[in-house]
């Protein structure tokens, strides 16, 4: 029986795999069939799954080679950067308007410095060479990559397609014939994250949205597409006990019984002023005697390095709290979507968990404390996939900080009020949410490559 590879190139993917249950029913479809690639960095995760086989990465797509690589992996590398994923990437993005409010040069999202769109003149005849160098058979490939899927002939499922680092599979795949499955990691991804292979045997994404973005922005023929629904959803369709939620918060110093606000971060790339925000958030909560009403609990995102000195106003006070940013938390944030009593976010999918899980919430709109003329948090939801989620009523909007703390109050004070806008956006965006999503993800995958 043929070997399957499941590529795990991040830790989003990482996360959204084992918490959402995708690898145990890979597994249990599979058993010995089923193999990790996994980077150094993300090791660890094959703990939750013992007797699974691990393939690291580095023992693939070594950091050294052999001098007789060196020079091909260079002009490669330079190619690359001339012709391959990022270039590809960022002219689709330009001829779309895709994230174009957002573009800068030099921003540290590639995917949003238009610098990285090569040299060649942007007209739409150069991208189908371009992408038939950038997948095709002239392309370097290491040694004990190419070695390896000689000997196993391994299907190969991507946990993420559109990243730079999983060409090598895709490219090796195409060359050894091997089975190719890739997994669109979220519901932005396909307008502006990347370009898309037109290789792979299935593609599975989570809604008809996405189905219909890779048959128009990809090339992606419909019947190659298989929807199955969000599997973060799974996470939150089983019910948690209020008593789980009281020990968390608990843990977190904070006193279950009154009303918490839960406010989530955004990147320092995507919301370089956040700590602005919070420095005022935490005062107008002090000052204003709403610390004696409700508890404000801050959730930096998972990519935060700078989390405590960007939150540092709520690190010492009683009242407020600070979840230290993690990649593997998905059920301690399913039980304060659910428990919680609001939730404050400019951007992000955490938006839209808010939602599907019923809680009011407030988007923030407007960057605290910047310079006149910059607009980051309205950017971070003017891509083509928020219209929708953007255009409707299912959350309170705040483009001044006044509006931020009415909203808050008004979200404690009528919890119900937008709730049926809520669920009407949920459908839509999301589909139905029926904890099974995760098992069609891993019927695709098998089905696939049977």
């Amino acid at each position: 029986m043929k070997p399957v590879w499941l590529v795990l190139p991040d830790p989003f993917s990482s996360r959204l795999f084992f918490d959402t249950g995708i690898v145990d029913h890979l597994r249990s479809r599979l058993g010995d069939r089923l193999a990790l690639v996994l980077d150094e960095g993300e090791r660890e995760w094959s703990e939750r799954a013992p007797g699974v086989r691990v393939i690291a990465r580095g023992d693939l797509i070594p950091a050294r080679v052999p001098p007789s690589g060196r020079i091909r992996r260079r002009a490669d590398s330079w190619l690359d950067a001339q012709i391959g994923f990022y270039p590809l990437s960022l002219r689709q993005n330009l001829r779309n308007g895709f994230n174009r409010e957002r573009m800068r040069p030099g921003h540290q999202n590639w995917f949003l410095d238009p610098t990285l769109a090569g040299p060649l003149p942007r007209w739409h005849v150069f991208d189908p060479p371009m992408t038939r160098w950038h997948y095709g058979r002239l392309r370097y490939l290491p040694a004990p990559l190419l070695d390896r899927l000689r000997h196993d002939r391994p299907a190969i499922v991507l946990a993420n397609t559109q990243m730079h680092s999983v060409v090598p599979f895709i490219v090796g795949g195409r060359r050894i014939q091997c089975p190719v499955v890739g997994h669109i990691a979220s519901w932005d991804h396909t307008v502006g994250k990347g370009i898309v292979s037109p290789h792979l045997r299935r593609y599975i994404v989570q809604n008809e949205v996405m189905r219909d973005d890779l048959v128009r922005y990809h090339g992606i023929r419909k019947c190659r597409i298989v929807v199955s629904g969000w599997p973060q959803t799974d996470v939150f369709h089983r019910r948690r006990p209020r008593e789980d939620y009281e020990r968390v918060v608990r843990d977190f110093g904070l006193d279950p019984a009154r009303p918490i606000v839960l406010v989530m971060g955004n990147t320092p790339t995507n919301a370089p002023f956040e700590a602005r925000f919070v420095k005022r958030l935490v005062t107008w909560w002090e000052q204003s005697g709403a610390a004696e009403r409700f508890s404000l609990l801050f959730r930096p995102h998972p990519r935060d390095r700078q989390w405590q000195e960007r939150f540092e106003p709520a690190l010492s006070r009683a009242g407020t709290a600070v979840q230290e940013p993690s990649f593997t938390d998905l059920d301690t944030l399913a039980l304060l979507l659910q428990h919680g009593d609001a939730v404050v976010a400019n951007a992000g999918t955490i938006l839209l968990d808010a939602l599907v899980n019923d809680r009011p919430a407030v988007c923030v709109l407007y960057d605290e404390g910047a310079p006149e003329g910059e607009s980051w948090a309205w950017k971070n939801v003017s891509g083509e996939h928020y219209k929708s989620l953007i255009e409707s009523t299912a959350f309170y909007r705040a483009e001044r900080f006044e509006d931020v703390t009415a909203s808050i109050e008004r979200a404690l004070a009528q919890p119900g009020e937008l709730a049926t806008e809520r669920a009407r956006v949920a459908r839509e965006v999301v589909g139905e949410i029926d904890g099974l999503a995760a098992v069609r993800v891993a019927e695709a995958v098998v089905t696939a490559i049977q």
